[in-house]
């Protein structure tokens, strides 16, 4: 960003959305009160107040550029969809002119027969609706206003992500509300979850991209050998950022800050070519369709820089994968933050009360917190340490871990003095000492005033780790308030009930190692689930406790349960399947011919040899050779055993056994294929090699 461009960023932060400002500049008094209400507290808008609405969003999008307008949703397919429509009308003077009435704004109708359905909706009924979320603003992208849509069937199925998402954070917000309504706080109308997700990505150069069909396919390498360096220095995370790479940061904050995404903090991460981006909190709904766009923009800014940005979970085998961590926490209107300890959390009923709801939560529900981030991508690298297991547990810290034990053992509370911290240079400031270190191997940290989901796959919606957060918190509040507003003595109660669930639920609290052995040893002894891949996981999403839960709290129908457990195992299925068939291709079109012409020369370089001189050794060329063919053998054979079990997986029938079958028989012969594969790369000529290396990938920006 230009200097004369960063003096003028106040006024280009949210100048491509219909925001509040807009909103305040071109509605009517009477207008812009009643879609306040609508938004702030849920209330039906008038087709009236509607067609107003949308009549000044489209004269402030077209003032802008704007020919077009659609419904942006984010159907099950994890990325974002749209069917754009123009803003012109016929005249009866044959002319033309733009119109875009409150019904247009209100209510669409996409085709939902060709989206993922999970058996919702079968091919032949394509009737599907889009419905405004006026708690998301409209912005301009492309010339295009975009206005942010629920999306669902014919018969009311949910069939996207944000309406469920809407549905949780309502469920909590009620819940909460009857344990601030214990507590005396009669002036908070509503509690907001709200989120700050941090974003890792890689970016690799677009020409070396294009000649990789596993990048272009899949979204990772499905082959490559060890560089020489990868990330054993510990040199790239925090370091002195690329000139190519701050370009496109630069480019990138520009993109995000006009549509109002508060993009906070960008470095270097741990791999080489692996960075981060992270956005300042904000309400979970808005903060899902910022980081949906923070990922469009992110690829689409890197093609602009001869870029690629990847954002599969793991790329590279043998670096760091990446991830996306969910900052988690819940807000009153009053701007009053839930989890938020104060200066003396042990005394701090309300906070320990929020506290108890969450651990309760997560231990009552630590299969669905695993299964919100279970993908084949993000099989990769739970448990890999570079990220947390697949054993959900909590991290608090000492000092919330030391009030939690008092109140259990019915002890006072002695704090420790946390003082001033000294790093022994007289000229650095002295400042307090935190209540809690950090710990990077945890699942799920308390982190100050909010906790950091970190299980998250970087290419996930954080839709779905947000709705299981709210849903289960929700289930934990219900309990709590059913409990409270029965008691006769409520300060005893209160304390009885905290003292409960300390005791009961201990086990999902761990301040050491995650990334340890002894861990997870320790964590079966406690009777924790080590769910290691996605096909072990999904079953538990549609568990009668787990129905029970989501239709208790309307979040999701059983209907709608089922048909996403089909859609996951599918997804799961045919990635696996696709990676599958992309090796085999490459091995046979790439691999197999180019290391037969570096035996071909090799042979006649030989030959040559002995031809002019019988005298002069072969030694190297014998060797060589015998190792390459050995190798060459071993790589085609393991290519048929491939083909094979894909054949296999095309004869199994259900969603589940073909999920299974990827994950156990599919998986081994993909990496067995790999191993050879990658042997021969280290020993075959640069020259022959068909695509670029891992250490061109990594060091090439």
């Amino acid at each position: 960003m230009t200097a004369n461009c960063a003096n003028k960023l106040p006024d280009i932060f949210g100048s491509m959305v219909f925001d509040d400002r807009a909103m305040r500049q071109r509605l009517p008094k009477e207008t812009y009160r009643a879609l306040r209400n609508t938004i702030e507290n849920g209330k039906k808008l008038d087709v009236n107040i509607a067609n107003v609405v949308a009549n000044a969003m489209k004269d402030w999008a077209v003032e802008r550029g704007c020919t077009h307008f659609t419904h942006w949703f984010q159907p099950m397919t994890g990325v974002t969809a749209e069917k754009h429509d123009s803003f012109i009308s016929a005249s009866s003077d044959g002319s033309v002119i733009m119109e875009f009435s409150g019904k247009e704004l209100v209510k669409g109708e996409p085709d939902a027969s060709s989206f993922p359905s999970g058996g919702l909706r079968a091919t032949f009924e394509a009737r599907g609706y889009t419905a405004w979320d006026p708690t998301s603003y409209a912005f301009i992208k492309d010339r295009t206003l975009c206005i942010p849509t629920a999306f669902y069937s014919y018969s009311g199925e949910a069939l996207d992500k944000k309406t469920p998402l809407l549905r949780s954070m309502e469920a909590l917000n009620r819940q909460a509300l009857r344990i601030l309504r214990l507590f005396g706080n009669e002036g908070v109308r509503r509690v907001v979850t709200t989120v700050g997700p941090e974003q890792e990505y890689f970016l690799v150069d677009k020409a070396l991209y294009r000649q990789r069909r596993d990048l272009m396919f899949c979204g990772r390498t499905l082959y490559g050998a060890k560089p020489p360096k990868g990330q054993e220095l510990e040199d790239h995370y925090f370091g002195a950022i690329k000139p190519r790479v701050s370009a496109y940061m630069k480019e990138l904050d520009e993109e995000l800050w006009k549509l109002g995404i508060l993009a906070k903090t960008e470095h270097n991460e741990v791999a080489p070519a692996q960075h981060e981006l992270a956005s300042i909190y904000t309400s979970t709904n808005a903060a899902t369709d910022h980081n949906q766009l923070v990922m469009e923009l992110m690829k689409n800014v890197a093609d602009r820089h001869g870029l690629v940005c990847l954002l599969h979970e793991k790329p590279f085998a043998g670096v760091n994968g990446s991830g996306k961590h969910d900052n988690w926490s819940l807000s009153t209107d009053a701007g009053q933050n839930l989890l938020e300890p104060g200066d003396s959390p042990q005394e701090n009923a309300q906070f320990l009360l929020f506290l108890a709801a969450v651990i309760q939560a997560v231990d009552d529900y630590q299969d669905l917190m695993r299964v919100s981030v279970a993908s084949a991508g993000n099989d990769h690298r739970l448990g890999a340490n570079e990220a947390p297991p697949a054993i959900v547990s909590i991290y608090l810290g000492d000092v919330l871990t030391g009030i939690l034990d008092s109140i259990e053992s019915g002890t006072p509370y002695d704090p420790q003095s946390a003082g001033e911290l000294r790093v022994g240079v007289h000229v650095l400031p002295r400042f307090p000492k935190d209540a809690t270190d950090r710990n990077r191997t945890s699942p799920f940290a308390f982190t100050g005033n909010k906790f950091e989901f970190r299980m998250l796959g970087s290419s996930f919606s954080i839709s779905g780790p947000n709705i299981v957060l709210n849903t289960i918190v929700a289930e934990s509040l219900s309990r709590f308030a059913d409990t409270l507003e029965n008691a006769d003595d409520f300060d005893g109660a209160l304390h009885d009930l905290i003292r409960r669930v300390i005791r009961e639920h201990r086990r999902i609290i761990f301040n050491g190692n995650s990334y340890s052995d002894e861990w997870k040893r320790e964590a079966e002894k406690r009777g924790l689930l080590n769910l290691r891949t996605t096909p072990e996981a999904l079953p538990c999403f549609v568990s009668p406790k787990n129905i029970a839960l989501f239709t208790r709290h309307q979040i999701f129908t059983e209907t709608e349960m089922r048909s996403r457990y089909e859609i996951l195992l599918e997804n799961y299925a045919k990635t696996l399947a696709i990676e599958a068939q992309t090796m085999l291709e490459m091995s046979r079109k790439e691999i197999l011919p180019a290391v037969n012409a570096y035996v071909k020369d090799l042979t006649a370089a030989a030959l040559a040899k002995q031809s002019f001189d019988r005298e002069l050794g072969c030694v190297m060329e014998r060797e060589l050779l015998g190792r390459l063919s050995e190798l060459e053998g071993g790589v085609y054979r393991r290519t048929r055993l491939l083909e094979e079990q894909l054949r296999r997986l095309g004869e199994l029938s259900s969603a589940k056994e073909r999920a299974d079958f990827c994950a156990d028989a599919l998986f081994a012969a993909m990496q067995e294929l790999r191993a050879a594969a990658d042997e021969l790369e280290s020993l075959t000529g640069k020259a022959y090699w068909p695509f670029p290396t891992y250490g061109e990938l990594l060091f090439n920006i």
